[in-house]
């Protein structure tokens, strides 16, 4: 029976780490357009990570290193916890 229970629990977790790893990649659209919208960031791990997540919610990202949100409404309007923008 222990046996056939640890069989099961590495499968599930095989599975999952298996199914999180796509969701957690950046298409290569997403991938070049934060690049260069976070090529001058101070903290470019950050920016990047906020840029994914937005392009791939919001398909868009503004051109450019900063302003010209008004090219991607979705991307602008996103905020965070706070209030404040989520999208660098």
């Amino acid at each position: 029976m222990k046996l056939h229970f640890t069989t099961v629990v590495v499968c599930s977790l095989i599975l999952s780490f298996s199914l999180l790893e796509p969701a957690t990649a950046g298409s290569p659209f997403c991938d070049s357009k934060c690049a260069e919208r976070c090529k001058q960031a101070g903290v470019q791990d950050r920016c990047l990570k906020y840029c994914g997540i937005c392009c791939e919610d919001c398909k868009c990202v503004p051109s450019g290193t900063y302003g010209n949100k008004h090219e991607c409404p979705c991307y602008r309007d996103k905020v965070n916890k706070k209030g404040k923008p989520k999208c660098p």
